[in-house]
């Protein structure tokens, strides 16, 4: 009796340091230029990971200058005043360390893993070319003829490629999310060295940009190195930096029509595919209704033992079906569900079937339910914890788009404290009011008559 009284103490004791504990214990400090940097320290191997990520994407492009940001992108690699040609590149290679970088809808990151003895070489190579980028002509023509042909590859000779634009520019509509990352063919190849340059140096300054460091390094250290490469470059106020409202009014101008069915053809598709997107709150619009919404993803198409998963493709009666949702963004979240039709069943029937499962998930959770969604998602926390290039990718996405390490640190005790009823709630809300678009990628020749094996 005295060691079970014992344990219940120890429960009640340590249990709210667990439901407050951080999420990694990071420290920050800004230089005097408006750079953020975060630090996340992680001593268990003498490796760090640098993420430099500039506050601006595709969204930010004007129009008719698609391309623009991930043009850019490439362009960093392809020398400086100081670094000409290749070299960035090959000092990289020399010094045994990885570099690589990304564009998306809101914003663009440049990363490098080392190890912690060559962080100075990578802190200088990306000082360096946040200022003294070149734009040869002969580097400006090969990127662009590079990024052109990736276009072709990846999205025009790929039909679902193709499909999943279609299907963002129905939901978006008029919103800058409607528009490709990578532009058009059309706008690839029409942009110009100038159009690079100014965007460039607009977006491209310290105060428009967050500096992560995670691995084997102190706040100390870093201050040091930081004050060093990044403290003597000129204070620039970014374009970027629109008022709320207005940016607000501008991102979201799409959500004005309710529900979108549309349908692609295309003789390269052998199975057809039926997926429905909504419009629902990003984790800046609506802290309480992202995490919600991140634990019903979870429950509804998150692994084997899914609703989706056992109630659909185990029972036979859909191929495949998955759920998703991005919450990691300025404007919008969105939802997403997805499934393939069985042999000899229509794409109709499939999202009838769809609609029916999602509905039906909502009405079957339960407390239970919703707690063992919650410990999959903070048990999956832990590689985070381990990994310094995940806890970089998940801190720098968090920091570009405003938010604070108190709000950051928050992520556990926020996944902890979502209710089955708020998220049924949510959902509900979601499934009658949610801007939405349904699309069919089908074979040329499908029949959408197709008799059904009910």
């Amino acid at each position: 009796m005295k060691k079970t009284i014992y344990l219940i103490v120890l429960y009640v004791l340590f249990f709210p340091l667990l439901a407050w504990a951080e999420l990694l214990p990071m420290e920050e400090f800004s230089l005097p230029n408006g750079l953020r940097v975060i630090v996340i320290s992680n001593h268990k191997a003498p490796i760090v990971k640098q993420m430099l990520w500039y506050k601006v994407g595709s969204i930010d492009e004007p129009v008719g200058k698609g391309g623009v940001a991930h043009l850019l992108e490439h362009l960093m690699f392809r020398g400086t005043k100081n670094i000409p040609d290749s070299g960035f590149n090959e000092i990289v290679a020399r010094h045994g360390a990885d570099s690589n970088a990304f564009t998306s809808t809101d914003f663009t990151a440049y990363h490098e893993l080392s190890d912690i003895s060559r962080l100075e070489v990578m802190m200088a190579l990306e000082a360096d070319r946040m200022v003294n980028l070149e734009f040869e002509p002969e580097a400006f023509k090969a990127e662009r003829q590079i990024v052109f042909q990736e276009r072709k590859q990846r999205i025009d000779n790929n039909p679902t490629a193709q499909f999943g634009e279609l299907l963002n520019t129905m939901l978006w509509q008029k919103s800058p999310y409607a528009r490709p990352v990578t532009g058009t063919e059309e706008e690839i190849l029409n942009l110009t060295p100038a159009d690079v340059r100014s965007f460039y140096q607009t977006y491209y300054s310290p105060a428009n940009a967050v500096l992560v460091l995670s691995g084997d390094i102190n706040l100390t250290e870093a201050q040091i190195l930081v004050q060093k490469y990044f403290g003597s470059i000129t204070k620039k106020t970014p374009k970027s930096d629109k008022d709320d409202a207005d940016e607000r009014e501008r991102l979201s101008a799409g959500k004005y029509h309710t529900t979108v069915q549309m349908q692609m053809r295309h003789p390269e598709v052998r199975t057809p595919r039926v997926v429905r997107q909504y419009l629902v709150p990003s984790l800046k619009e609506d802290v309480r209704k992202a995490y919600a919404l991140m634990v019903f993803a979870q429950y509804l198409g998150g692994g084997d033992s899914s609703f989706l998963n056992k109630e659909l493709v185990l029972s036979g009666r859909v191929a495949a079906a998955a759920a998703s949702y991005s919450l990691l963004s300025r404007g919008a979240g969105v939802f997403a569900v997805s499934a393939v039709p069985m042999r000899a069943q229509t794409a109709l029937k499939t999202e009838t079937l769809l609609s029916q499962a999602v509905q039906q998930a909502m009405n079957a959770l339960d407390k239970e339910s919703t707690e063992k969604e919650k410990q999959k998602i903070l048990s999956g926390l832990v590689y985070i914890k381990d990994n310094p290039s995940d806890a970089a990718m998940l801190v720098g996405q968090m920091a570009a788009l405003g938010f604070s390490l108190a709000d950051i640190n928050a992520y556990e005790d926020n996944i902890r404290q979502v209710t089955t009823e708020e998220i049924k709630t949510i959902v509900l809300d979601m499934i009658e009011n949610a801007p939405s678009v349904t699309g069919f990628l089908l074979p040329a020749e499908y029949a959408a008559t197709t008799t059904e094996n009910d």
